[in-house]
């Protein structure tokens, strides 16, 4: 999911994204953020759907996901893992645990 822009230029930019080239105003419109996250998700070859927070927030609120963070939404809707606020905060290995916990193994008899 993509929420509010965490360094925007006009705000609070970090040096670590301008060595990198992400630089982007704060998005004040559904389609700014839409063109906002594109990037994002074309800078990370993110080969997945990325669903995107309007611009009023409502999913960043629900979720209190900024700064940014990792979640697992399990296949009922609930927030399975929530990582810790990032990017200091990422734990991969806690979120393996998660996915583990969530997704059954495929076993011998399953793969027949």
């Amino acid at each position: 999911m993509y929420i509010a822009e965490a360094h925007p230029t006009d705000i609070w930019q970090m040096e670590s994204n301008v060595k990198e080239g992400v630089l982007f105003r704060n998005p004040t419109t559904n389609s700014e953020r839409e063109h906002v996250a594109d990037s994002c998700v074309r800078k990370l070859h993110i080969a997945f759907p990325a669903l995107i927070d309007s611009i009023d927030n409502h999913v960043e609120k629900a979720y209190t996901g900024w700064p940014d963070r990792l979640f697992l939404v399990g296949t009922d809707g609930r927030v399975r893992f929530k990582s810790e606020p990032g990017p200091f905060g990422f734990n991969p290995t806690n979120l393996e645990k998660a996915l583990s916990s969530e997704i059954p193994r495929p076993t011998l008899a399953s793969a027949r």
